[in-house]
């Protein structure tokens, strides 16, 4: 017991708190030591017995999800997830916390889908594990290593083994999780108008990956947007794969475009950076550049050993500048990698390679 990561959760909704203490029960990883209404109950439990997580509601009465996670990022600070509902306003909302230090957003799971409650409590446990593995926290709770995982090969077949042959144009694959949409930020901005065409799978509910890219577009000198399918990948732009949706580069001729596709999860994720890095071998091969991010598990380490295979120039961020390192370390294990570098110098490196 004494080596569970514990959960407080907060929600305003009764039967939320009860789906989501049922869901986070299930994991033999994870203790649910208390439930809150709203923040002022929470701030008593707290002081009670501190939580390694809090899943924190957006919108609550008394005080509002944003208030009280900048009181504890300053005050207090623990990993916080956010849970949010699927409004364009819950949607603006949630990314903000994101900007004050919240770990990951989950989306409060529907009642009566069998299907969506068996994936979003997936997506619900992984997300709080990650949250308690990041930095901002002490715990050294080892991550066991997921089971029955789906791999790139339910959504898209193997490589060839024949690499594309070189072209002028250069295409950057960048896959990113935990902590990732900050990682992205600094990422992106670095880029001037003419880079290379980016597509990008950052794990992330269906719906937040629109107001993620607009937020994005706002502040970079690049176009970035969410990739719709059959859209062509283009110089000074950036795709970002829509959440609960696989996103694919596909080569016509001279000319690239992504293709969005459903599926099953893979490596627990939809979308899976394992299946964007596998179609860019396959498809671009040593036109390709590679880029993991920070993030736990192992999702895209196997598709970046594609890409190297297929002769794209792969890199990954250090242990150093990651909110959590087990996605880049698992491609490192991997042999998948050829150079680890800090946040900062990624993009440049990318320029200079491309």
């Amino acid at each position: 017991m004494k080596n569970k990561i514990k959960v407080l959760i907060v929600d305003d909704s009764a039967v939320v708190r009860q789906t989501l203490e049922e869901i986070l029960s299930s994991d033999p990883a994870i203790e649910v030591i208390a439930t809150a209404s709203d923040p002022f109950i929470a701030a008593d439990k707290i002081k009670k017995e501190a939580p390694d997580v809090i899943t924190l509601d957006v919108e609550m009465p008394r005080m509002d999800g944003l208030t009280f996670l900048h009181k504890i990022m300053t005050q207090h600070p623990l990993p916080v997830v956010m849970c949010s509902s699927l409004t364009e306003k819950g949607c603006e909302t949630a990314l903000k916390a994101l900007e004050y230090g919240a770990m990951d957003i989950i989306t409060k799971p529907r009642m009566g889908a069998e299907k969506f409650l068996n994936e979003s409590k997936i997506r619900i446990c992984d997300a709080v594990k990650a949250a308690a593995r990041a930095r901002i926290t002490t715990i050294s709770a080892q991550r066991k290593k997921a089971t029955g995982k789906l791999t790139a090969d339910a959504v898209i077949a193997p490589p060839t083994g024949r690499a594309m042959i070189s072209t002028t144009e250069k295409i950057v694959a960048v896959g990113a999780s935990t902590g990732g949409t900050e990682a992205l930020r600094i990422f992106l901005e670095a880029f001037p108008q003419d880079c290379p065409g980016i597509v990008i799978v950052q794990h992330m509910p269906e719906h937040f990956t629109s107001a993620f890219a607009k937020r994005l577009n706002g502040i970079c000198r690049i176009e970035i947007k969410e990739a719709t399918n059959g859209e062509s990948i283009l110089r000074g732009q950036a795709l970002i794969a829509p959440g609960n949706r696989h996103l694919m580069l596909k080569r016509s001729g001279a000319r690239y475009h992504v293709e969005i596709k459903e599926g099953p999860l893979v490596c627990r994720h939809r979308p899976s950076v394992d299946v964007l890095f596998r179609s860019a071998a396959r498809y671009a091969g040593k036109n390709a550049v590679g880029v993991i991010m920070t993030g736990m598990g192992d999702d895209g380490a196997r598709g970046m050993l594609e890409m190297k295979e297929a002769g794209a120039a792969t890199l990954a961020q250090d242990e150093k500048t990651c909110v959590v390192f087990g996605m880049p370390q698992e491609a490192i294990k991997r042999d998948a990698v050829d150079k680890v570098l800090p946040l900062e110098a990624i993009a440049k490196e990318v320029s200079k390679i491309c």
